[in-house]
């Protein structure tokens, strides 16, 4: 595999390790305060009714906000640097959760979370993604998976948090909690945020290629599709799976606790196999992971015990994680660094219509049916086709970008 020149004193600074900290402290707070959603969605269908699709509506419009923002605050952090957009976006997450509290409607709750959460990430997410990628190269995939392990931190710490709280003092009280906290937390190490010097992190044609051409070549198409088959089933375990393992006899709080160990899971997975891809390559990882999730999602629809959803549950997150983990890596070898935060977040638009899909077309299928096993059938394939279509790509690239005339010089 070949990647541009990065010497490694300047790769492994303390001023890299330290935008990685903040990245992980941003996904933290953002991904935290997201994916505790499954806690709201029972006081929130007592307070304003309507079925699961449409309380899952608001995580997906919030999903689809916080992916496909992307497209925007990508390329423009290209130019204007990543530090002002995770402030930005730390400070619109928190006044979004506030605003959540103060809804007198499930439209409002949706406008608020979804706007606030959703926009706030989407604002933060990509740039400071990109960013951690720009200071890294042998170690791009490890750097990648602790950065993004606040996630998986913040899903095992902040849900069963928010649920307690829920329990406790109301779900109105709770989004404020995590309002405050979003605001003191995301928006100080947001601050600490920083680009590495462009010059160090791209060749000539890579600083020249225009972002138009990166997007239409075959290999960022095929990177697409995949992303968008996986992303069709990748949030419907955090909008149904507590409601799931309700029904199959589990108490609201140990349903809960299973979005933890999904977490936990997801925490493991990018803080150990982000140097597993860097060392087996990250090209076949990414492919070994479509193909772990898609037999995840059949430990699931097999599952009827507590057990087996636990077991579900950890198994998930481990290959969610690595997933996430070295997607941004795998972009990074392919189109370089210059234009990463653009090229990044037009990608995950593909995950942005996946999550605005997935979860509320399983709500669906469960009210049509009054199952969810359609649904998380639909998941184990979607994921089968994303395995075969990231082989394909593998086997029809040649290593590094497909950019006419790119030149490489380090091999890695």
């Amino acid at each position: 595999m070949t990647v541009p020149v990065l010497s490694q004193p300047f790769a492994e600074s303390s001023r890299g390790w330290i935008v990685v900290a903040a990245a992980f402290a941003i996904t933290f707070v953002g991904f935290g305060s997201a994916y505790s959603f499954s806690a709201f969605m029972a006081p929130l269908a007592a307070e304003f009714g309507g079925s699961r699709a449409s309380i899952s509506l608001v995580f997906s419009f919030a999903g689809f906000l916080y992916f496909g923002l992307g497209a925007i605050s990508g390329p423009l952090a290209d130019h204007w640097g990543a530090r002002r957009f995770a402030i930005a976006g730390m400070a619109l997450l928190a006044a979004g959760l506030m605003l959540a509290g103060c809804a007198r409607s499930l439209g409002e709750v949706c406008l608020a979370y979804g706007l606030g959460v959703g926009g706030g990430i989407g604002l933060a997410y990509v740039p400071v993604l990109a960013a951690v990628q720009r200071w890294f190269v042998a170690r791009r995939a490890l750097a990648s998976g602790i950065a993004v392990s606040g996630i998986g931190v913040g899903t095992l710490v902040v849900a069963p948090l928010a649920a307690l709280s829920v329990e406790q003092f109301g779900w109105r009280p709770t989004f404020w909690i995590l309002g405050v906290g979003a605001a003191i937390v995301g928006v100080g190490m947001a601050l600490l945020v920083r680009d590495a010097p462009r010059d160090a992190t791209a060749n000539a044609h890579d600083r020249d290629a225009s972002l138009r051409t990166m997007v239409l070549t075959p290999t960022f198409l095929r990177l697409y599709l995949a992303c968008l088959a996986c992303g069709l089933g990748t949030f419907i375990p955090f909008v149904h799976l507590v409601p799931y393992a309700q029904d199959h006899g589990m108490t609201a709080s140990g349903a809960a606790a299973l979005i933890a160990l999904i977490g936990a899971g997801s925490t493991a997975g990018r803080f150990l196999l982000g140097g597993v891809a860097d060392r087996i390559g990250r090209d076949r990882f990414l492919v070994a992971t479509y193909i772990a999730m898609a037999l995840s999602m059949g430990l699931w629809v097999s599952a009827s015990s507590s057990i087996g959803l636990i077991i579900f549950a950890v198994f998930y997150g481990i290959f969610y994680g690595g997933w996430v983990a070295v997607l941004p890596s795998v972009v990074a070898d392919r189109f370089g660094t210059a234009k990463l935060s653009g090229v990044i977040g037009l990608l995950y638009t593909s995950v942005a219509i996946g999550t605005l899909v997935g979860p509320v077309a399983a709500g669906l299928l469960f009210d049509a049916t009054q199952s969810y096993h359609l649904a998380i059938v639909a998941c184990l394939g979607a994921n089968l086709m994303a395995a075969a279509i990231a082989a394909f790509d593998n086997f029809r690239s040649s290593p590094g970008p497909d950019l006419p005339n790119m030149s490489t010089t380090v091999d890695s």
